[in-house]
């Protein structure tokens, strides 16, 4: 039998049993407080990675899809994921801003509506008016526009005297304090306003002189420029539209401005008639208004040959346009919405909506395509895109140029109240 050898070399244990500490030195390393809490954070971190490693795959993440390295998710993983999650990206995200200052104000002119439900959305209209010696007319104009249906909370007066000679301010400011006064809240208006501003114009007021052809220009041009300084004094970022009413109306639909504004035009005019009384007593309509037209081929061809500072005016024989004028379409008996479009309008009466002003459509105080005044403002308004309506069936009735001086003759001033 052969014999085994076993003898081995101890050696190497015997050293390594001399350098390991003893049991208690061991206890004591383990049994320390810093040897613990690092034991016990590292179990934690395995656990975790541990748990995260098994489960990751099966992971969608709320915000950012499914749990895997972009370049490993499939096109058809990508799309199901956007299909069905919608994660809100906020770029140069502000805080509202809180200003104090009492010095400071905003309008939104995004919010200024015009529209058929006018009175619904509380739509604020700016009745304007400008007076040059209109004394004598200023009761009756008071008394017409108190029966105006449209809520009187919503319209705002405005009105500029200029180079009077009469007591036109006067008479206007006791007509307003006596409506703005009136105990019955239905009657006052939102506001009024009076602005005074001469021009130096010094033509005079008879009806011979003020409708002779000579006088037109330099009428018309002293009229825009009134009207603009009123417009530019009055208008503020609330009104949704504007009215221009001439002084000397004898009668108008009570209903005017809820009429107009349902048609929702840029600008529209009635048509404007008159009554004058005969020697037996009869009433006779008359046709006033000659400022409302359609342009014609003749007056193109004229104006082409006009120079550019002249001022058309019509029913003159100095130059015959041949244009179709609204005073003589239609009939106050006859559907009061018919509408016709324009190429010039008079100022008696009109409604525009107050961004057609605020756009830059004022009245010229100059001759713009050889008109000036209201005419003017329909020429620069339609180049300006905007559409201009007739109603030739709506009449309004203003005062007879024959009858004026005696309507002065047997005036009766309600200054006495």
């Amino acid at each position: 039998m052969e014999k085994i050898n076993l003898n081995l070399n101890l050696k190497p244990l015997a050293h390594f049993a001399q350098h390991v500490p003893p049991p208690r030195a061991l206890a004591h390393v383990f049994l320390r407080t810093r040897f613990l809490v690092l034991a016990v954070i590292c179990t934690i971190v395995l656990l975790t990675w541990g748990r995260l490693s098994s489960t990751a795959s099966s992971i969608e993440w709320a915000c950012y899809g499914p749990g895997l390295s972009p370049l490993e998710i499939s096109p058809g993983e990508f799309a199901a994921w956007h299909q069905h999650k919608n994660t809100p990206i906020l770029t140069n995200k502000h805080d509202p801003i809180d200003v104090n200052s009492k010095s400071i104000g905003s309008y939104n002119l995004n919010k200024i509506t015009t529209g058929k439900d006018a009175v619904k959305n509380r739509e604020r209209v700016l009745l304007l008016t400008p007076l040059r010696d209109a004394a004598v007319f200023l009761p009756r104009y008071f008394e017409i526009i108190s029966r105006i249906t449209y809520p009187h909370e919503l319209i705002d007066l405005g009105f500029l005297v200029s180079d009077s000679t009469d007591d036109t301010l006067a008479i206007l400011a006791m007509e307003l304090d006596t409506i703005q006064s009136n105990s019955d809240p239905k009657i006052p208006f939102h506001s009024a306003v009076i602005i005074e501003k001469d021009f130096g114009t010094h033509l005079s007021q008879s009806i011979e002189d003020r409708h002779s052809f000579e006088a037109q220009g330099p009428r018309r041009k002293g009229m825009g420029k009134a009207r603009n300084f009123l417009l530019s004094s009055t208008l503020r970022p609330d009104h949704s539209w504007v009215m221009w009413r001439d002084v000397d109306i004898t009668e108008c639909p009570e209903t005017i401005i809820q009429d107009f504004i349902a048609h929702d035009r840029d600008i529209i005019v009635p048509n404007i008639w008159f009554h004058r009384i005969d020697e037996e007593g009869n009433d006779i309509e008359g046709r006033f208004d000659y400022n409302s037209w359609i342009e014609s081929d003749e007056g193109r061809e004229l104006r082409k040959k006009l120079p550019t500072d002249t001022v058309l005016a019509e029913g003159y024989k100095e130059f015959n346009t041949s244009r179709k004028y609204l005073a003589l379409m239609g009939d106050w008996r006859k559907d009061k919405d018919a509408e016709v479009e324009l190429d010039g309008i008079g100022g008696v009466t009109i409604l525009v909506k107050a961004d057609v002003h605020r756009a830059g459509i004022n009245f010229p105080s100059y001759a713009f395509e050889n008109q000036a005044e209201t005419e003017g403002f329909a020429r620069m308004a339609k180049r300006a895109g905007y559409k201009v309506i007739g109603l030739p069936n709506y009449v309004v009735w203003h005062i007879d140029t024959d009858e004026k001086e005696k309507i002065k003759q047997h005036a009766v001033y309600r200054d006495s109240r």
